[in-house]
């Protein structure tokens, strides 16, 4: 006789398989996910269509609707307000994201090397290995060196300076977070991964 079904969690589902809530949840919107409702409004996801996904997403057979996969965004930010305020965003948008949060420069260097990401998102102030030092090694590194790199930051000119600048092909932006010009720069990244997915 067959088993039950075993339901999960949307932030266990999100934990499994590496991607924020919002994520996640844009997954079960688009049917990636198979789930149902509780009375009190929470997603319960089928965990062996999670690990369907999980098992696919290893072995590179997913494609997102749009045609060929979801962007993977990496965001490395140490500020909690900021990490939600990123998932919430970016989960919003109708775009075929994987965003993955870190909380320093070195937990994202460990993060590049398991997974690359097709874009970058980091702070400059973290703690450990701040985000100048994280740049400077994913430069120095000729396997991660063509990562994609915006910088979102605070801090002046001057005090950018005074670390030693940032790579001439790194993008800034200051803070708050300008989520409306962040946006163009990421659909024109999903375009851009579309063209090369479909080889023009």
């Amino acid at each position: 006789m067959a088993s039950e079904p075993k339901y999960i969690s949307t932030r266990e589902a999100a934990r499994r398989l590496g991607l924020s809530l919002g994520t996640v949840q844009q997954m079960v919107e688009r049917g990636e996910l198979q789930a149902w409702k509780t009375a009190g409004g929470h997603r319960r996801i089928d965990e062996s269509s999670v690990d369907s996904y999980h098992q696919r997403a290893r072995t590179g057979t997913i494609a997102s609707q749009q045609g060929g996969r979801a962007l993977r965004v990496l965001v490395a930010e140490d500020d909690r307000i900021l990490q939600k305020l990123y998932e919430h965003t970016l989960g919003g948008w109708d775009l075929p994201l994987e965003v993955q949060m870190v909380t320093s420069g070195f937990d994202a260097l460990l993060e590049i090397g398991r997974h690359p990401p097709d874009l970058l998102i980091t702070d400059l102030n973290m703690p450990g290995l701040n985000g100048f030092e994280m740049i400077r090694r994913i430069r120095d590194n000729r396997l991660t060196a063509g990562t994609d790199i915006v910088v979102v930051s605070g801090l002046s000119d001057d005090d950018i300076a005074d670390q030693g600048g940032l790579p001439a092909d790194v993008t800034r932006y200051g803070k708050p977070v300008p989520f409306k010009e962040l946006r163009g720069y990421v659909q024109a990244k999903v375009a851009q991964l579309r063209r090369e997915h479909s080889g023009l």
